[in-house]
C-alpha cells in the first residue's frame, strides 16, 4: 500500500548498538567538527524530552505512600521429563528477555518436592542468572524428579529503593508467592476498606497479595472466585502470577491481556508478559506450541506436584554498585520561599490580540500592538476523520489481533488518543511506553487507568535508570555553573530512544502502524527557537520542520556553550548521540500523528478523561498539560523568572488565535498555570539528587528580561 504524503514514510531500522549509531552520525555529518556534532545531538534531542532514570528511586516520605511497578513477569511449570538442560535454558531466556521491562531489581520463586525457594536481588536479571542462588535453584531441578513451578520478576520501580528487600518481588505470604505487573490505582482505598486499623504497606503488590489471601479464605479457598472478586474491586493495570502451595497450582490473571502462555508439545508450560518473549523462547530452544494471549478478565490455572513445606532465601549480599543519588532530601517549605516577582511580571507589555509578552524572543509589535507571531499565524486545518479512516482501514484485521501501536505517556494527548483509537476508530491497539526516568507518578497512574479500563495490552520498555538520571544530574549541575536560558532544553536530552524501541516493537509484534498522539500545533514551543536567532512564525513547534540553516544555528550555539563550559562534556554525550540517531537517523514508516487529522477540543478531551476514566491531575497545578513529565516544573520556573512567561502563554495564545478562548480567559488561566509547582519541583530535585534551594537561589539571581524593559 502507498501511504506517501500522509504518513511519515521512511524505510528500515538500525540494529541495536550504540557504536553503530555513533558511526552513522559520523558518516552523515563528517563535515562538522566533533564539538558541533555533539552539540547537534543535544539540539535535536531536546525538543523531544527524555532520558531514562537512576536506580535509587524517589521516595515519597508519607506513610500512606504506595510503591508501584511496571515490570516483566514470567514463569514455567513442568518436570524433569522435559530435560533439565531445556528447562534451565528456558528459565534463563525468560529472565534475559524480560529484563527490558525492568532493570532495577529481579527475583524468582521455584518449587520442588517440599520446598519453595525465593530469591530477590537489587540488580538486573542478567546479573541474577549468573549468581549462585540461581545456579543452586537450577541444580534442584537436576536432582529432583518431581513437578516444579517457577515464577520470575524483572522490576521497573517507580518508587521504593530496590536495596530494601521487601520492595522487590516475588511477594511471599504464609502459603503463596505472587508477582505483579501494573499499578493498583486504588490500593489505599482497598486497604482502608479491608484493614482500616492496620498500618498500610508501602508496596501496592503487598496490598494486592494480602487482599487476595483474605478473599481466598473468605471463599473457602476457591482461588478462582477470589480472583473474580479481586478484579471487581481493583482499579488499575494488574497482571499477576499467583503460586499457591495449598492448592499446588499456579494461577494467571490479567485485566489488560499482558500475559502470553504456551504448553509445548512435550508438556512444558511457559508464560511471559509479551508474545515476543514467549515465542522467542520457543524458537531459540526449538520447542513447539501455539502461543495464546490471556484475554482481559480470563484466568489460567496450572497444577503441579505436592509441596509439604517451604523456606525463603533472601538476598544478604551488599549491592553490586553504589550511587550518589539521594544525597539531598529537599524541604518543601524551603523551596516555597523562592517566589518570582509576580508584580513586575504583571507589568510586562503584551500583545493586544494574544497574550505573548514583550520578553518573548524575537517578538515585535505593529502600530496596533499586535505581535508578529499573530500576524504570521495560519489557523490549523486538520485533515479530517475521513482522511484518518482511509489511512487506518488497511491495517484492520478480522482476527481480533492487535493491529496498531499507540504511544502512551499518561498525559492528556496520549490518554485521549488511546481512548479515541480504541473506541472511535475501533482499532485494537497495544499501548507502548518508553520510561526515561522522568515519567511522573500521576502519569503512571493515568496509564494504568486507561489500559485497564480499555482492556489494552501495555508494553513497557525500561531504560538504565542509574545511568540516565545520573546524566540528568550532571547536566543540571553544569547548567547551574553557568546558567543560560537557551541551554535549558539540555535537561531533556535523550528521549528519542523511544523511537528506536518502537521500531523494535514493530518488528517483534509484526504490527506496522504506529500512532503518536502528538502533532497538536497549539502545543508549540517556538519561543525556544528565538534564543538561537531563529524566527519561526508558523505553528509547527517541532525541530524536524526547521531548515538545515536553523538546525545548524542551534548546533553552533550548543557547540559554543559546550566549549565554554567544560562540565557539559560528560558521560551523557554518547547517550545523547544515540538518542539523536534514534530520532533523526533511523528511518520510520507507517507513523501517524493523530492530531494532524482531528481538531483539538480541550474541554472534550479533559472531560472525557476525567469523567470516563477518573484521569488524575497533580495537586500543585490547575493545568492539565505537561503533567506526564517531571521536567517542565523546573524549566518553566526558569522561563517564568527570567522571561516572565512559560510554555502555557504560548499554548493559550494559539488558542486565542484559533478562537477557542478569549484573551481575558487566557490571562486568567496563565495566572494560575504559571505559578511555581513546588511539590513537583521537590519530586524532581529529589529524583536527580539536586539541592533545590541552591538551584532556585541561582535562578533567582539571573538577570530578568522584564527588568531591561522597565529601564
Amino acid at each position: 500500500m502507498c501511504l506517501s504524503g500522509h504518513l511519515v514514510n521512511k524505510s528500515s531500522i538500525f540494529p541495536e548498538a550504540s557504536k553503530i549509531f555513533l558511526g552513522v552520525i559520523i558518516r552523515h555529518f563528517i563535515a562538522l567538527n566533533t564539538a558541533i556534532l555533539l552539540a547537534h545531538a543535544y539540539i535535536n534531542s531536546i525538543f523531544h524530552r527524555a532520558q531514562q532514570y537512576i536506580r535509587n528511586n524517589h521516595h515519597n516520605h508519607t506513610k500512606s505512600a504506595i510503591i508501584t511497578y511496571m515490570c516483566g513477569i514470567f514463569g514455567a511449570v513442568g518436570n524433569h521429563y522435559h530435560g533439565t538442560g531445556v528447562i534451565h535454558s528456558a528459565l534463563k531466556e525468560l529472565f534475559l528477555l524480560s529484563e527490558s521491562r525492568g532493570k532495577e531489581a529481579s527475583g524468582f520463586a521455584i518449587t520442588n518436592k517440599n520446598t519453595l525457594y525465593v530469591h530477590r536481588a537489587p540488580h538486573t536479571a542478567s546479573i541474577l542468572v549468573r549468581e549462585k542462588e540461581f545456579t543452586d535453584a537450577m541444580a534442584v531441578l537436576s536432582t529432583e524428579k518431581n513437578d516444579f513451578a517457577f515464577i520470575g520478576h524483572s522490576r521497573l520501580a517507580t518508587n521504593g529503593s530496590p536495596y530494601r528487600d521487601k520492595n522487590n518481588q516475588p511477594v511471599i505470604s504464609k502459603e503463596s508467592a505472587l508477582i505483579h505487573n501494573g499499578i493498583l490505582v486504588n490500593a489505599a482505598e482497598l486497604w482502608q476498606k479491608y484493614y482500616p486499623n492496620k498500618p498500610q504497606p508501602e508496596l501496592d503488590t503487598m496490598i494486592l497479595a494480602r487482599l487476595l489471601d483474605t478473599l481466598i479464605k473468605r471463599f473457602g479457598f476457591d482461588v478462582r472466585r477470589a480472583l473474580n472478586q479481586l478484579y471487581k474491586e481493583i482499579y488499575g493495570e494488574t497482571s499477576i502470577a499467583f503460586l499457591t502451595l495449598k492448592k499446588r497450582a499456579l494461577f494467571l490473571a490479567t485485566n489488560t491481556g499482558s500475559i502470553y502462555y504456551v504448553r509445548t508439545s512435550s508438556g512444558l508450560f511457559l508464560f511471559s508478559s509479551e508474545r515476543y518473549i514467549t515465542e522467542t523462547v520457543l524458537s531459540r530452544l526449538r520447542l513447539h506450541g501455539s502461543v495464546t494471549q490471556l484475554k482481559p478478565g480470563q484466568y489460567k490455572t496450572i497444577q503441579f506436584g505436592q509441596i509439604a513445606s517451604y523456606i525463603v532465601k533472601r538476598i544478604t549480599k551488599p549491592p553490586l554498585f553504589t550511587t550518589s543519588s539521594h544525597l539531598f532530601r529537599n524541604k518543601l517549605s524551603l523551596l516555597q520561599t523562592h517566589i518570582p516577582d509576580n508584580e513586575a511580571i504583571s507589568r510586562i507589555p503584551r500583545c493586544t490580540k494574544c497574550i505573548l509578552p514583550a520578553t518573548m524572543p524575537l517578538i515585535s509589535f505593529d502600530k496596533d500592538g499586535v505581535c508578529n507571531f499573530c500576524n504570521t499565524y495560519a489557523k490549523q486545518q486538520p485533515k479530517g476523520e475521513n482522511a484518518l479512516l482511509s489511512l487506518v482501514n488497511p491495517y484492520r484485521n478480522n482476527q481480533g489481533k492487535a493491529n496498531c501501536i499507540v504511544a502512551l505517556s499518561g498525559g492528556r494527548d496520549s490518554s485521549y488518543g488511546l481512548h479515541y483509537v480504541k473506541n472511535i476508530l475501533k482499532l485494537n491497539p497495544i499501548a507502548y511506553t518508553y520510561d526515561w526516568g522522568m515519567i511522573t507518578d500521576v502519569a503512571r497512574r493515568n496509564q494504568s487507568r486507561m489500559v485497564s479500563a480499555l482492556g489494552v495490552e501495555h508494553v513497557w520498555v525500561s531504560a538504565d535508570i542509574e545511568y540516565k538520571r545520573k546524566n540528568i544530574h550532571k547536566n543540571v549541575e553544569a547548567w547551574l555553573a553557568k546558567p543560560d536560558v537557551a541551554m535549558v532544553p539540555l535537561f531533556m536530552a535523550g528521549d528519542k530512544q523511544a523511537e528506536y524501541y518502537v521500531e523494535e516493537l514493530k518488528r517483534k509484534t509484526g504490527i506496522n502502524l504506529v500512532i503518536y498522539c502528538r502533532g497538536n500545533q497549539l502545543e508549540d514551543e517556538r519561543f525556544k527557537f528565538g534564543y538561537y536567532g531563529i524566527f519561526d512564525g508558523t505553528p509547527k513547534g517541532v525541530i524536524h520542520n526547521l531548515a538545515l540553516s536553523g538546525k545548524l544555528s542551534m548546533a553552533l550555539y550548543f557547540a559554543k556553550a559546550c566549549l565554554t563550559n567544560p562540565q557539559y562534556i560528560n558521560s551523557s554525550l554518547a547517550d545523547t548521540a544515540f538518542a539523536y540517531a534514534s530520532s533523526y537517523l533511523i528511518p520510520h514508516k507507517h507513523f501517524l500523528y493523530l492530531w494532524h487529522y482531528i481538531p483539538w477540543k480541550e474541554n472534550l478531551v479533559v472531560s472525557t478523561l476525567k469523567n470516563t476514566y477518573g484521569w488524575e491531575t497533580p495537586n500543585d497545578t490547575t493545568a492539565t498539560w505537561r503533567i506526564d513529565d517531571g521536567t517542565p516544573p523546573f524549566y518553566n520556573y526558569i522561563y517564568y523568572h527570567v522571561q516572565g512567561f512559560t510554555e502555557h502563554d504560548g499554548l493559550r495564545s494559539n488558542q486565542i488565535r484559533e478562537g477557542h478562548i478569549t484573551r481575558k480567559s487566557a490571562l486568567s488561566l496563565v495566572q494560575e498555570e504559571n505559578k511555581p509547582r513546588y511539590e513537583s519541583l521537590k519530586w524532581y530535585f529529589d529524583l536527580i539528587s539536586i539541592d533545590g534551594d541552591r538551584a532556585l537561589s541561582i535562578i533567582d539571581k539571573m538577570p530578568t528580561r522584564y527588568g531591561k524593559i522597565r529601564q
